[in-house]
């Protein structure tokens, strides 16, 4: 029997609706996308966004950054960048008679990897170690890094010029995958008018501390899953693993993916357990950038995805 909520899990509701709200302020007129971001944050894992450069992913991580007072850090990714540009290097200092390490970027709260598929597949393969890990070994020595650890990573569509796919190792990484798209006429108009977004971001206070975000993402995995929604998730699962839909199907840890995803949806809602609406809600944005469709679907991987769950009863 699913318990009703306590007073801890109210606050952590009216803290991520607050959080929602503000970041609405700044990101007009994409609730989904904010909620998908938050979802994936909560969750304690690292977010994809594909688009067009100029629609708003490096507003959206710097205001999940202010709001939850997080350190932020940015680096552009390019083709002539190196792993020590991103992880650090030691360096010999005479004075202290010895090598010291100097920390890249890498070692923030929230990383933006701008462009991650504008660098080289070795520069990408740096990021592995540390999104999955949160740690990063340079020389044998391992350095352990900030908590919560959060990437952001963007990348332009892959049929733009000066572009490296990403090896399927490195998407397994992200949890999520998401694009902001076009704004409507009615938030653009609103943008239009109300100025430079970085003199918005400027006017954000934290919503939420470093350490009340540790404390929600514990929570999400205290959110109930019964077993018939569990039933529901392994047939969607198998479903992706039958040949009709997908070239290979999902992972173990892509099954666990889903179902945190999930939990996290469900806490954004203000709920404690999970329904087949979260599923439903998330399956999209985290498994789509995971699969191939199989040759002559003719659609790509997230209108797939939908047909999937079209076909798959619910418990």
């Amino acid at each position: 029997m699913v318990q009703p909520m306590t007073q801890a899990s109210s606050r952590t509701a009216a803290q991520l609706l607050a959080l929602q709200n503000q970041i609405s302020t700044v990101i007009k007129g994409k609730p989904a996308q904010i909620a998908d971001s938050l979802a994936c944050l909560i969750a304690g894992g690292h977010l994809l966004i594909e688009d067009l450069p100029g629609v708003g992913k490096t507003t959206l991580a710097h205001a999940l950054a202010i709001s939850l007072g997080l350190k932020f850090s940015r680096l552009q990714f390019t083709a002539d960048l190196l792993p020590s540009d991103l992880l650090g290097v030691s360096v010999y200092e005479r004075e202290k008679g010895g090598f010291v390490f100097h920390a890249g970027p890498v070692f923030a709260q929230v990383l933006l990897a701008d462009e991650i598929n504008r660098a080289g597949p070795k520069t990408q393969s740096a990021l592995l170690e540390a999104m999955e890990e949160h740690q990063v070994s340079i020389e044998g020595i391992s350095h352990p890094l900030p908590q919560p650890f959060f990437v952001i990573a963007t990348q332009n569509p892959s049929e733009q010029l000066g572009t490296f796919p990403l090896p399927e190792s490195q998407l397994d990484r992200f949890l999520m995958c998401i694009s902001l798209g076009y704004p409507d006429a009615a938030a653009e108009r609103e943008l239009l008018m109300g100025g430079d977004s970085r003199e918005q971001l400027k006017r954000l206070q934290p919503v939420m501390t470093p350490d009340e975000l540790l404390e929600v993402q514990a929570a999400v995995k205290a959110v109930h899953a019964a077993p018939p929604l569990l039933d529901y998730l392994q047939a969607l699962i198998g479903a992706t693993r039958s040949g009709q839909w997908f070239v290979e199907g999902l992972s173990p840890r892509a099954g666990l993916a889903v179902l945190r995803a999930a939990r996290a949806r469900a806490l954004l809602q203000g709920r404690d357990y999970v329904s087949p609406d979260d599923v439903q809600a998330i399956l999209p944005q985290t498994i789509a950038h995971r699969l191939q469709p199989r040759a002559g679907a003719g659609r790509g991987a997230r209108e797939q995805v939908r047909a999937m769950i079209e076909a798959i009863p619910l418990p």
